[in-house]
């Protein structure tokens, strides 16, 4: 069976077996500290240790495959972007100011801007597989059992594992809606023109709406029958103890957190490393 976006499919390693909680809070540790630090080779560690796990994981390329592609894209235009309105920031950042070539008058590369945006790339490029790892590599159902355990109330804990289990579901309907459309005679094919593509799919959108409508009131009907949110507390079936790795992987992100503060306060001074300072 082919894997589909967010859908989780169980599987026998390291980090499957980790409870959901600890992959929450590292997946939390090891964010923050990314976006904290603006030090290109913390930064870099981090995204080789994160490619590391994505593989440890054995999560198929066809899983993320699409996702890859629109984070592909969000980059690059980021990068430009970036660059068009404010090619000058990272000299104002580093204090120096080292020109490669210039071109459009106004705009200038320097080895600061470079650094800067690049640092920038990877601190984004970094953080993506540890939210794939995440999102892929967690039941739904034991996630909310984990997120309750530390306060979260359960109705929220359950709607979030709803959300998460709506996913696959979701892209599965829109292909269903596409391939009847599609006998129907509606063209989304490349050969038709965008504009006409883009109304062809707004074809597969509303009934695509309308089933996702229908299917929360079933949804909600069902755990109304069943009183859920009666109570005050519930217990979980798919609740998973804290185990000896759970505890290590949760030293290791708090270590990763602890690693990227201690880099920005006591050798860089400051969020940024800066190479052009000549200390």
């Amino acid at each position: 069976m082919k894997a589909k976006l967010f859908d989780y499919i169980e599987r026998d390693n390291f980090i499957y077996r980790l409870s959901g909680l600890t992959k929450l809070i590292c997946f939390f540790c090891m964010t923050f500290a990314v976006m904290f630090s603006y030090d290109i080779r913390f930064i870099a560690g981090v995204l080789v240790c994160s490619f590391i796990l994505i593989r440890k994981a054995d999560i198929r390329f066809s899983q993320i495959k699409l996702m890859l592609i629109y984070v592909t894209v969000f980059l690059g235009l980021n990068f430009v972007l970036t660059f068009l309105f404010s090619p000058l920031y990272g000299t104002e950042i580093y204090g120096s100011r080292h020109d490669l070539f210039s071109f459009g008058g106004r705009y200038v590369v320097t080895q600061e801007q470079l650094l800067y945006q690049i640092t920038k790339t990877l601190k984004y490029a970094s953080v993506v597989p540890l939210g794939i790892i995440f999102f892929l590599s967690t039941n739904p159902s034991e996630f909310a059992a984990s997120v309750n355990r530390i306060g979260l109330p359960y109705k929220a804990a359950y709607a979030f594992s709803l959300t998460l289990r709506y996913f696959p579901d979701l892209i599965r309907d829109y292909e269903n809606i596409s391939a009847a459309q599609q006998t129907r005679g509606l063209d989304l094919s490349k050969k038709e023109k965008p504009f006409k593509r883009i109304k062809n799919i707004m074809n597969i959108f509303v009934p695509l709406v309308f089933s996702t409508l229908d299917r929360i009131d079933t949804i909600s009907n069902t755990m109304d029958l069943r009183g859920f949110g009666k109570g005050k507390k519930r217990t979980w079936y798919a609740a998973r103890p804290l185990k000896k790795g759970d505890i290590i992987s949760i030293v290791f992100g708090a270590a990763v957190l602890v690693l990227s503060l201690c880099i920005s306060v006591f050798i860089n001074q400051s969020r940024f490393f800066n190479p052009f300072v000549k200390g």
